[in-house]
């Protein structure tokens, strides 16, 4: 137990210590914008906050509208915590378990009736 904890404690500190060393090395570059580029101009804060908020939002907004509609249109309700829904079986019978005859001693000579046997 001990040596796993070792183990893990090394690993840790690894990844820390690079992760440390990558960070420090990416520090920003010491060179000047050269002389025939334009002065950059000042960003207004309020385009920003658009740009990185507002975009993504309205992307947020679109999709979340885009999947919830069509279930609006059909009739369904969103509630919250969700709502229950009836049990599916997909390929069943179409009229409930009623459908299937039910298992008796004679399951191994009749292979129409319920249950799972177990062989192939």
């Amino acid at each position: 137990m001990t040596s796993q904890l070792v183990h893990l404690a090394r690993r840790a500190s690894v990844v820390l210590l690079a992760g440390g060393l990558l960070v420090a090395a990416g520090g920003p570059a010491g060179a000047d914008v050269p002389e025939f580029w334009a002065e950059p101009y000042d960003v207004d804060p309020l385009h920003t906050v658009l740009v990185f908020v507002g975009i993504p939002l309205l992307l947020f907004v679109t999709i979340t509208a885009l999947v919830i509609i069509p279930g609006v249109v059909k009739g369904e309700r969103f509630t919250p915590g969700g709502q229950a829904t009836a049990d599916q079986w997909f390929g069943g019978p179409r009229t409930g378990t009623a459908e299937l005859p039910a298992p008796d001693a004679q399951q191994a000579q009749d292979p129409e009736s319920g249950g799972a046997s177990g062989r192939w």
